[in-house]
């Protein structure tokens, strides 16, 4: 999962998390979230909302002291590497580290799912 800081949308994003569990009729402990620990925006409302149901979490956060700018780009490159089944990004205002990253899952062979608000 990825998303963006700005992103508001707790109501799409748990609809979609929820939607695959149930479609796939998959129990939540059986399943595992990766997302990049940003503590605001998609990243913290996906963590809760996981936690609430019994899901595994795996975070990603970027180390900005030892890596400056390229943070960013290496954790999600990392996430995107990490074995993931689906992508799911939420994006809001062309959000360029989602959009990066929902990019990089693409190219991954990874099926990818945009949700995008403006």
């Amino acid at each position: 999962m990825t998303g963006s800081r700005t992103w508001t949308d707790v109501a799409l994003l748990e609809g979609v998390i929820g939607e695959v569990l149930w479609l796939g009729r998959y129990r939540p402990r059986d399943v595992i979230l990766i997302h990049g620990a940003c503590p605001r925006g998609a990243d913290s409302m996906a963590d809760r909302f996981a936690r609430e149901i019994g899901m595994s979490i795996r975070r990603h956060p970027a180390d900005w002291d030892a890596y400056g700018r390229r943070a960013g780009f290496l954790r999600n490159a990392e996430m995107v590497s990490s074995g993931a089944d689906l992508c799911f990004a939420f994006i809001k205002g062309g959000s360029p580290g989602a959009s990066m990253t929902a990019n990089l899952a693409k190219k991954a062979g990874i099926p990818t799912e945009i949700f995008e608000d403006v």
